[in-house]
């Protein structure tokens, strides 16, 4: 009976400590866990076409670099332009919450994208990954890689009703900051917190053996071989969120280690630092009353600066994009 008791003291302990964590987690602006949601589990699928496709998917998601990066044999696979892998910045293969995941997204496509300024189709959409996050090129939209990754992606989504909105997509979404995200502040928190496992260069660590390149064990935040400048992780928003609800890595969006400012001011360092740089930016957003507050390039309809833009306070070029919409303006081009 002692023991019995002194049992449930400890797990009535827990799970007050337990929504004492979240209650904090809450009220630093993330989203509710959603308990109903889990993955499937792909061990259940028989080995047959469908199923060695769908595997074929999650092998390109989790080892990009060693189908179609930049160093595989076969020069016409190519389609890569860096040694990273989509898992990534799709944490768990695509599958956690609030690490960016891919379950629930095939019913949502075709969709309007304001960044092209037309409907697209989900393979348009793992396109614009590969010319931005992967700083390479498009893949053919009938290639077997392609037609492998939309059956991982639509793998992830069975059970999701059309049009149904489950929590946990995107990188969270957290309260922003009233000032300026600090990239100096945020070297000292990078060295304190990333640096070891990310490099105090940023260059990553990779995982390769004297004949076989095996691609990161920790990816590279900057320098040649990371994402180029337009990709989602050089926006402050999605990167400030990823590093609170998933960094240091193993961090749970239930119990995050950084705190709400110091997760803005790093993120802040990573987007300062050196990266590719893509061709013809001045054609995404037509309509550049649609541009998101924080792209980090011009061209820009609202007056602010590209330093604005880059690291905020983004509440008053949404309010001034708003006004712009409001009076009925037209999108026009300024200098960054």
């Amino acid at each position: 009976m002692v023991k019995q008791g002194l049992r449930r003291m400890a797990v009535a302990a827990l799970l007050a400590l337990s929504a004492f964590g979240a209650q904090q987690v809450y009220a630093q602006g993330s989203p509710a866990p959603d308990p109903f949601w889990n993955v499937p589990d792909i061990g259940s699928l028989p080995d047959d076409d469908h199923g060695r496709l769908v595997r074929r998917g999650r092998d390109l998601i989790t080892a990009t670099y060693a189908h179609i990066g930049p160093l595989v044999p076969d020069a016409t696979k190519r389609y890569a332009g860096n040694n990273l892998a989509c898992r990534n910045c799709h944490l768990d293969a695509g599958t956690k919450k609030f690490g960016n995941p891919l379950w629930g997204l095939l019913d949502q496509f075709p969709q309007y994208d304001s960044e092209s300024g037309q409907p697209i189709t989900i393979e348009q959409r793992l396109n614009a990954c590969m010319t931005r996050s992967m700083n390479g090129k498009p893949l053919p939209i009938e290639s077997q890689e392609m037609r492998a990754m939309v059956a991982y992606v639509g793998f992830l989504s069975l059970g999701v009703k059309p049009g149904e909105k489950l929590t946990g997509y995107g990188a969270g979404q957290m309260a922003e900051l009233d000032r300026a995200a600090d990239p100096v502040r945020g070297n000292g928190i990078f060295k304190q917190n990333c640096a070891i496992c990310h490099g105090t260069d940023g260059a990553g660590l990779r995982r390769s053996l004297p004949t076989t390149d095996l691609g990161y064990m920790v990816p590279p935040l900057w320098g040649p071989d990371s994402f180029n400048n337009s990709a989602g992780m050089n926006r402050l928003v999605t990167l400030a969120n990823f590093a609170h609800d998933n960094m240091p890595n193993g961090t749970s969006y239930v119990m995050p280690r950084l705190s709400v400012e110091d997760a803005w001011d790093v993120a802040a360092f990573v987007i300062s630092q050196p990266r590719p740089i893509k061709a013809d930016l001045d054609k995404d957003y037509p309509d550049l009353l649609q541009k998101p507050a924080d792209t980090p390039y011009g061209p820009y309809a609202d007056g602010f600066s590209l330093a604005q833009h880059v690291y905020g306070p983004f509440k008053p070029i949404r309010d001034e994009i708003a006004r712009l919409k409001a009076a009925g303006a037209v999108p026009g081009k300024r200098a960054p």
